[in-house]
């Protein structure tokens, strides 16, 4: 039987077995908050905010030092070993690596803690590619590259409840109009017009350097909001406006009345593109995504893993102060297992903190780190990771997929769920086995979103993310036993407008006197990188917006700087 009539026929049971009213009552959910430790972030502040800290229990060595354990500093660790530099220490505030890319579990069930796909890179992000290659996900055959399809999203990838019923893709078109359709097919034409105008590549700094400044095309969506954009083409239909706000959302953390219309059409420009229904191409519109169980904590527990092997990550570790000399950099990290402050000496620091923390650590920040942080403002997010004791009943339409998403969901920012069973590849345990759904709310849009996550308590956020799922599956409330809530206060920067023109010139011309060294058997190639002398910051946010491959590539450049 294909997977999608056995989802099908799995759903029909379940509502078959809602329906005899042999259901049990609502129990008592446990849960509570998990994955980011919040506390020990403020703890940090407050360390910060004191002006003197206290004097270092230890001293230790290394040749290079990287401050923070997310994608960047995972890819800039890679990126080291890669160059033959092992002396090195990764310091991580959290108890596991990964920043908002790491998975967990609730009640035995892997699930994602944050960011839980990777769109299958275009050449522009080669680094990612190679990355990929060696974690066996891709290998080349008959002379192209063929994917694991074992990683690759199981079909039906992704379904909009719309209209009281579940349609295929996330694009509203289930009994829309003509008018629509029509705006659609503008969309679709203005993104190819200005695709042909201009270059858009993800990871975005290759798409700048210092022959090939930003193009006219760039300056001039860079000027203002995508909402404003739109209501400048004319495109007002309320079914294609949701769904690109929705996008931005779920890429940059808030809606088009934030982000730049630079960043709305790259959204689509330095991927896929936008196709609209009928469109010969729009078959093929659905991009190859790798998805895991645990979501990109698959990936970044295999970057992390080397580390823990030759004991060069140590977690739980504060970064406070990162100080920069004439012959070497010095940094002061507060150990929270031992309760005290270490002091690291180094040659060179790869800064892979957001920059909001860098410029606080930083002692006498450069210029450009000051004026990095002035300029950005960072979304708050919500991870609600279900657990359900069997599938769902449903509502008409298309069959359960990886990806639900609720057109006009209740709660502010909501993105809709992804089921961690998906990928099983036994169709009877989806059919009958428990499984986490994990629920994902963009906070960037709402007001005082991130004061609301510090002090609302996870009931709070639970109750309301099982009432916003229950339109579609009303005996979700019978079936959730444990609802574990994760909070970014900081989750992703928001590229908002002029954000563009700022970061895209920021490390054009390569320090004096840097080797390349080898990578791969190849030279390394010189991307836009902020440097000091002695300090190489990497960060998704020195692209002005957070994705993986913007991560990883400016983690994997920053390693090389420093190995030269």
């Amino acid at each position: 039987m294909q997977r999608r009539h056995f989802l099908t026929a799995a759903a029909s049971a379940a509502t078959a077995v809602l329906s005899s009213g042999c259901d049990p009552a609502p129990r008592t959910l446990a849960g509570g908050f998990a994955g980011i430790d919040m506390a020990r972030g403020h703890q940090l502040r407050d360390l910060l905010a004191q002006g003197t800290l206290p004097a270092p229990a230890v001293v230790r060595r290394a040749q290079v030092v990287i401050a923070g354990g997310g994608v960047a500093g995972l890819a800039a660790a890679r990126s080291l070993r890669l160059a033959g530099v092992d002396d090195f220490a990764l310091l991580e505030l959290e108890d596991t690596a990964g920043g908002n890319s790491r998975g967990g579990q609730v009640n035995g069930i892997a699930c994602p803690l944050g960011a839980h796909y990777l769109p299958v890179p275009g050449d522009d992000a080669r680094e990612v590619q190679d990355l990929l290659e060696e974690l066996g996900l891709r290998q080349r055959v008959a002379g192209r590259w063929q994917y694991d399809e074992r990683h690759l999203c199981h079909s039906p990838q992704e379904r909009l409840f719309f209209q009281g019923e579940w349609q295929e893709g996330l694009l509203p078109v289930q009994g829309v109009g003509e008018a629509t359709l029509a705006q659609y097919r503008r969309f679709a034409e203005r993104v190819q017009a200005l695709g042909k105008a201009a270059r858009f590549t993800m990871p975005m700094l290759k798409s700048f350097d210092a022959k090939r400044p930003l193009a006219p095309t760039h300056k001039a969506l860079d000027a203002m909001t995508f909402a404003a954009w739109l209501g400048q083409e004319g495109l007002d239909d309320p079914h294609l406006r949701w769904y690109l706000d929705y996008c931005c959302r779920d890429d940059y953390g808030a809606g088009t009345a934030r982000v730049s219309a630079w960043a709305g059409i790259h959204y689509f420009a330095s991927r896929h593109g936008f196709h609209a229904p009928g469109d010969a191409a729009a078959a093929e519109d659905r991009e190859g995504v790798l998805t895991w169980p645990e979501g990109n904590g698959w990936l970044t527990q295999r970057l992390a893993a080397p580390l823990h092997d030759g004991g060069q990550l140590r977690t739980a570790c504060s970064v406070l102060r990162i100080t920069e000399g004439r012959h070497g950099v010095q940094v002061d990290a507060f150990n929270h297992a031992t309760d005290s402050v270490e002091r690291w000496q180094a040659q060179r620091c790869i800064v892979a903190l957001p920059v909001f923390m860098a410029a606080r650590v930083v002692q006498g920040p450069p210029a450009f780190l000051r004026e990095a942080a002035r300029r950005l403002s960072w979304a708050p997010w919500l991870v609600a990771n279900i657990h359900i004791d069997a599938p769902l009943a449903d509502r008409p339409g298309a069959a359960p997929a990886w990806d639900n998403v609720l057109y006009g969901d209740a709660n502010p920012g909501g993105l809709g769920y992804v089921d961690a069973g998906h990928q099983r590849l036994d169709p009877r345990a989806v059919l009958a086995g428990p499984t986490v759904l994990s629920y994902y709310q963009a906070l960037g849009d709402a007001p005082q979103g991130r004061e609301q996550l510090a002090t609302q308590p996870w009931t709070h956020w639970a109750n309301a993310t099982l009432a916003a799922l229950s339109v579609p599956h009303p005996d979700l409330p019978r079936r959730a036993t444990r609802v574990d809530i994760t909070r970014y206060g900081h989750a992703m920067a928001i590229p908002t407008p002029g954000s563009l023109g700022f970061f895209s010139q920021i490390g054009l011309q390569r320090p004096a006197g840097l080797r390349k060294p080898l990578l791969n058997g190849e030279r390394a190639p010189w991307l836009p990188t902020p440097t000091t002398a002695r300090l190489v910051f990497a960060h998704s946010d020195w692209s002005g917006y957070s994705v993986f491959e913007e991560a990883f590539t400016r983690g994997h450049t920053a390693g090389w700087v420093a190995a030269g």
